[in-house]
Order: C-alpha cells, then structure tokens, then sequence
C-alpha cells in the first residue's frame, strides 16, 4: 500500500506549487489526496479551480506520511484553522515530513513549530519566521530533519527531489 501524502488546499493557493507537488507525489508512487477546510470550489491564485479529495475534519496525522503545504495566499487561511494547526503540530511531533513553499511557512508559524529550525521562503515572511524563532536563510531549498521549505515556484524541482528524499528515509 502507497503511503499516504496530504496536500493542502484553500482559497487563493498558487497552482504551480499545488499542481506540481500534488502530481510529482503521484508519479513516484505516493497516495496524494488533497486537504482542505470545506467541501466546495477552490480558486487558485490565477483562477484555476480545485476541489479537495477529503476535509480536514475527517483525517488524521495516522494516515498520512507527511504533509505538503504550497504557497500562495492560501497559507494565510490554512493558518486559521485549528485542525490544520493540529495535523501540522502532530506530523511535526513524529517526525513525519512537513514539505512548505513561499507563504507556507506562515502556518508553520501558527502552529508553533519553527523556533530554531533552519529553512527558507519567500523573502517577504522572513520578518514573520525569524520572529517565530526560525533561522532564515535565502537557498533554493533548506532541508532541517523532518522539514523541506523552499522559496518560490523556481525552486519546486530542487524541493520536490529533497521531500522525495526525506520521505524515501521514513519508508
């Protein structure tokens, strides 16, 4: 049985970020299923829709091997969640992989789980993680234990071959 990848999903996501991981997972033998906080239409950042495969509500951090979350405006809704916070703290807790690109690590911030851990985003919510106890630096892709971040779509191959090497150590 293919482990299990959450991707998450709200409003205002940035497709390439989604699109890439989601796929990328798919093609090197992993179940993808996308994550969101209500069963309906999601508009990504240039207007591409998507419906989510499960509502966070209904999964847990068991069933999954790690979690992806892409950029775009949609971190800054994913944060308010206190389930996504919950599944992102408990994936964190047991070392399962936690993949964040550009805006993404703003729920990293949220869910408390940057204080001393290297990584990167974009550089407009370096102010936010560095204040969250996180080491900042400016690289294609920072890989800390458990946790992959990246800066921005350009750096989706180097992030995706990194959170494909993670998940190949947890196999």
């Amino acid at each position: 049985m293919a482990m299990r990848i959450a991707v998450l999903l709200d409003e205002l996501v940035h497709e390439h970020e989604f699109i890439y991981a989601y796929y990328r997972l798919k093609e090197a033998g992993f179940e993808t299923v996308s994550v969101a906080t209500e069963k309906r239409a999601y508009k990504g950042k240039y207007g591409v829709p998507f419906t989510p495969d499960m509502l966070i509500g209904d999964v847990t951090p068991d069933e999954f091997g790690g979690v992806i979350v892409p950029g775009g405006y949609a971190p800054d809704f994913l944060r308010r969640s206190k389930a996504v916070l919950s599944l992102v703290r408990e994936m964190n807790e047991n070392g399962k992989l936690i993949g964040m690109i550009c805006h993404a690590g703003w729920v990293g911030v949220s869910a408390g789980i940057l204080k001393g851990r290297m990584l990167t985003s974009t550089a407009t919510i370096r102010d936010d993680l560095t204040n969250a106890g996180a080491i900042w630096v400016d690289q294609s892709v920072v890989v800390d234990g458990n946790l992959v971040t990246a800066r921005s779509p350009a750096d989706l191959p180097d992030f995706m071959r990194e959170v494909l090497r993670v998940l190949s150590t947890q196999q």
